[in-house]
């Protein structure tokens, strides 16, 4: 009993070897062709915010009130603080009543004016006296346009013991404490827009004919350092480090990282640059590598109505968007193997499954 269990269990590996030669072993595959070969540059940035100040007072006086802090997000307008204005306040309220006096005499300078002049068919006044209420009429306007003027001042002046946020953005840092002496110009908050973000980094200057603007390229950060993003290239600086003989790039990210993104954020680029020829590329993942220092691409070659593998050892050139220069070893329309070359063998018949990249 025992010799025929073996007999079927030798029968049945028999078989399974006959179905997976049959079958084949399951790879993906993909074409070899020509392209236009890249360069690809790694750099190394900060997030920085188009907007980014120290804001400071205006005017001298007291600290009387701080409305946010260092952390606090702000709009644009927000009040952040507020100063003693009791001067200033006073000298606005005394503007405001000369303007109503003012007011009255133009009026009054005027009404006497209009009498004045509806007597003169009648002849019942002296053409001298209305000059004289002319005279009157516009030395009280020119009294009210310039009181008027100084109650504006006095406006401006109040206003500016109250700081707001210019634009929207986040306290970064905040300065000041109630009951301190702040003069004009005295740097108050540090506040950051975090809105129109951009990707600073200092380029070699051998780079520079290579960039465009309007090219893309891809970035990841230090926070989220497996997920990729996109951009564009947005400017070119042609010198900024006379020293260091850099220059800087500036790069406008995609709508769909800016969530991602915070300025002073460090960021990791790739760019692919033009070298102005072409060649043959495979996919990264087709390249086995071997611990001798070979470099090997599996082919896939038709022989007898079935696709066998084939070993081909190949001389790289330049990486890039996930290719692999092929200088030697390949030509154009072979088929590589991209998906199960880990275990391959010469001579193994392949079955593709349209898993290619």
């Amino acid at each position: 009993m025992a010799g025929r269990t073996g007999s079927w269990a030798l029968l049945l590996w028999f078989l399974a070897g006959v179905c997976a030669a049959d079958t084949g072993v399951r790879v993906g595959l993909a074409t070899v062709e020509t392209t236009d070969i890249l360069r690809e540059l790694r750099l190394t940035g900060t997030v920085t915010a188009q907007h980014d100040a120290s804001l400071s007072v205006a005017a001298a006086g007291l600290v009387a009130d701080i409305v946010v802090d260092t952390g606090a997000q702000v709009a644009a307008g927000d009040v952040l603080l507020r100063m003693d204005a009791e001067l200033a306040q006073l000298r606005h309220a005394a503007a405001q009543a000369q303007v109503a006096q003012a007011e009255v005499r133009a009026r009054d300078a005027q009404r006497r004016l209009q009498e004045a002049q509806s007597l003169l068919p009648q002849r019942s006044i002296a053409e001298t006296t209305v000059r004289e209420l002319v005279a009157d009429r516009d030395a009280a306007r020119a009294t009210l346009q310039q009181v008027t003027a100084e109650a504006s001042l006095a406006q401006a002046l109040l206003a500016r013991h109250t700081l707001r946020a210019p634009f929207a953005g986040v306290i970064s840092l905040r300065r000041a404490e109630r009951g301190e002496w702040l003069t004009p110009g005295q740097a108050v908050f540090d506040l950051v827009g975090l809105e129109d973000l951009r990707l600073d980094f200092a380029v070699p200057e051998d780079y520079l004919a290579s960039l465009q603007e309007g090219a893309p390229m891809t970035f990841t950060t230090a926070a989220r350092p497996a997920q990729e993003f996109t951009g564009t290239v947005a400017s070119l600086v042609p010198v900024t480090d006379t020293a260091a003989r850099t220059f800087l790039l500036r790069i406008a990210p995609a709508d769909s990282a800016r969530d991602a993104l915070l300025p002073g954020m460090s960021v990791s680029a790739r760019l692919a640059l033009a070298t102005g020829r072409k060649g043959i590329s495979v996919p990264r993942d087709a390249l086995v590598r071997y611990p001798d220092g070979r470099v090997v691409v599996w082919t896939a070659k038709p022989e007898g109505g079935a696709l066998v593998a084939r070993e081909n050892t190949v001389t790289t050139g330049l990486a890039f968007a996930g290719q692999i220069e092929i200088t030697q070893g390949l030509t154009v329309n072979e088929q590589v193997v991209v998906r199960g070359n880990e275990a391959l063998q010469p001579g193994l018949v392949l079955a593709p499954t349209g898993d290619t990249p």
